[in-house]
């Protein structure tokens, strides 16, 4: 068992490492054609922004039954 409180959504390995793989898929989606900057390079960046967008919106809530 963990030891450590969480006091934030910032203390999340999980947290951290959806930010990581957003910033991951910006430098990997920088390489797609330019033709394809509203189609599949948005797509690919706005899901990668919306794992962490979501977890730190979960922890936001009143009730900690759907973040734990």
């Amino acid at each position: 068992m963990l030891s450590s409180t969480i006091n934030s959504y910032k203390d999340l390995v999980v947290w951290r490492a959806s930010v990581e793989l957003a910033v991951d898929c910006y430098s990997a989606t920088k390489a797609i054609p330019t033709s394809e900057t509203y189609g599949m390079t948005s797509q690919i960046r706005r899901s990668a922004t919306s794992i962490a967008a979501n977890i730190a919106e979960g922890h936001g809530r009143e009730s900690t039954g759907s973040f734990f």
